[in-house]
């Protein structure tokens, strides 16, 4: 298992678009993906877990990543997560 903390700056949020396209890119990996935010656990390949975190601007949360191809989809997400989303 892998895992990275994440802070979302000012102009982020994974909520809307930005959960579906990362939820898209989390599920083209075999790896489990978790999101962990004030101590509970959400599904990172279902919308409803991740959009039910409240993942706003400016939040903090972990990813976590548990499989065969776990450091490249970490890799990945995080990516995502600092270069292609945007507060809607």
């Amino acid at each position: 298992m892998v895992e990275s903390t994440v802070d979302l700056d000012q102009d982020k949020a994974l909520m809307g678009r930005a959960a579906a396209n990362f939820i898209q890119t989390a599920k083209g990996f075999v790896s489990d993906v978790y999101l962990e935010k004030d101590h509970k656990i959400f599904n990172g390949k279902s919308i409803m877990s991740v959009l039910s975190m409240g993942a706003g601007v400016g939040s903090q949360f972990i990813l976590r990543v548990d499989g065969p191809d776990e450091q490249q989809a970490l890799e990945r997400l995080l990516d995502y997560l600092d270069h292609e989303i945007r507060a809607y």
